[in-house]
């Protein structure tokens, strides 16, 4: 690894961390205060703790959590509740001053600088959890992250497990620097899981920035050494993953299933384990913990060309149909229509349509051809569209332009139109 690089991450982030710390970590507003910056690690953490229910039932005080990136600790924070221990490393010292600070107070938690950008501190298997979340997709290093994935694999105990967000994007850049990161597709991510005997039991957002995958450390050797389970399985129930009707679109945001299955043994994963919709092998995106009545959630994304009608669910282990099959309809899917579902200013993502730096950010959805957009702000053009594709299903834009010169203080109207579509206009209030 590059010390140029450790260094130039650690500088970076010291100068983020004294410039606007709060900012630079959650990214909704300039000069948040701090109520509103921990509101807005509140639903990282219910993420967090849903995928704890995987952890072995027990007392939370027995167990040790790390954060990779925990910054100014917001997460660490409101973690620290549900361990014994805790502990969180950052590349920068300016950003652990700061989570020193906020764990004051709590006697167990504990934050450390990373002078080498590795886990060399901790000792081998001294974790039950480890996570981390907006860190990955800051760093400029494909060797960096996939130190970092290793080193999370040393510390863990055997069972333990990982829970981490990266950057999924396609790659778009012959650079990365250490605000828009490296980024790694799935392919990638599974082939480093099988070369590591990292089990795989979520891999969610693919192909977008945020993509999330939990992992459970399994002994050396186990990808290659494991076999299908002999006994019984059995498919119990097939919703939509989305609205829970007991059907699914052929193609969209609603395609998905969730398939309760009975007897799934516990070595299963997005790996090995297999569902075939109309013959077809679909994306498995999450394998949830067996429940209290015995069934295990499987939820996956249904594949291109499958047909319509009612199709046989077969699951499968490395290509060979496992139990008997189920069956879903598949309906056709609903024609696309093109809307605005955000708009804030380009900074202070928190102001909504209050626009207070001249810049305007936009999500819209179900856009097939972005480039046909256009906009204007009270009858004038806006000249520049810069388009960012955030998520390929349903699919997904960010839209960001700058404010006309002429456009000043007060009420405003932006009208957005696709070809010759007007796809609504909004009001604005600018600030500045």
């Amino acid at each position: 690894m590059s010390e140029q690089i450790v260094e130039q991450m650690r500088a970076d982030w010291n100068a983020r961390a004294a410039e606007d710390a709060n900012y630079y970590v959650a990214f909704g507003r300039r000069d948040q205060d701090e109520e509103g910056f921990d509101a807005t690690g509140e639903e990282i953490v219910h993420g967090l703790r849903w995928e704890m229910r995987r952890l072995p039932e027990g007392s939370p005080r027995a167990r040790r959590a790390l954060e990779i990136g925990c910054g100014p600790g917001r997460l660490l924070k409101p973690m620290s509740q549900y361990f014994g221990e805790i502990h969180g490393v950052d590349i920068s010292d300016r950003m652990v001053e700061r989570a020193r600070g906020r764990l004051r107070g709590i006697a167990h938690a504990h934050a450390h600088v990373a002078l080498h950008s590795n886990l060399e501190m901790f000792a081998d298997e001294s974790f039950d959890f480890v996570y981390s979340y907006a860190v990955f997709q800051h760093i400029p290093s494909r060797e960096v992250v996939l130190g970092y994935l290793r080193e999370a694999r040393r510390v863990l105990k055997p069972g333990g497990l990982l829970r981490c967000q990266i950057n999924g994007l396609p790659e778009t850049a012959a650079h990365y620097d250490t605000w828009s990161g490296v980024r790694i597709s799935a392919a990638e991510l599974e082939a480093f899981c099988r070369e590591n005997d990292l089990q795989m039991l979520a891999l969610e957002g693919v192909s977008t920035q945020y993509m999330w995958t939990t992992l459970r450390k399994q002994p050396a050797g186990w990808a290659a050494a494991v076999r299908r389970p002999e006994g019984p399985i059995e498919i119990r129930r097939i919703t939509n993953a989305e609205t829970s009707e007991p059907l699914a679109p052929a193609r969209g945001r609603y395609a998905a299933l969730a398939l309760w299955v009975d007897h799934l043994p516990p070595c299963c994963d997005l790996l090995h384990f297999e569902v075939t919709v109309g013959g077809v092998r679909g994306r498995l995106t999450y394998l949830g913990p067996r429940e209290r009545d015995g069934l295990t959630q499987v939820n996956l994304r249904l594949p291109e060309g499958v047909g319509t009608g009612l199709q046989p669910v077969q699951l499968g282990w490395r290509g060979e149909a496992w139990g008997a099959p189920g069956k879903v309809r598949i309906i056709p899917p609903p024609a696309l229509v093109p809307r605005l579902v955000a708009l804030s200013d380009g900074v202070n993502l928190v102001s909504g349509a209050r626009i207070e730096t001249r810049s305007v950010k936009l999500t819209i959805e179900e856009v097939t051809r972005p480039a046909e957009l256009s906009a204007t702000v009270d009858g004038m053009p806006v000249e520049e569209l810069e388009f960012f594709c955030t998520d390929p299903l349903p699919p997904r834009y960010e839209v960001n332009f700058r404010l006309p010169g002429a456009i000043g203080v007060g009420g405003h109207v932006l009208r957005l139109q696709l070809g010759r579509r007007l796809m609504g206009s909004v009001p604005l209030e600018v600030v500045a």
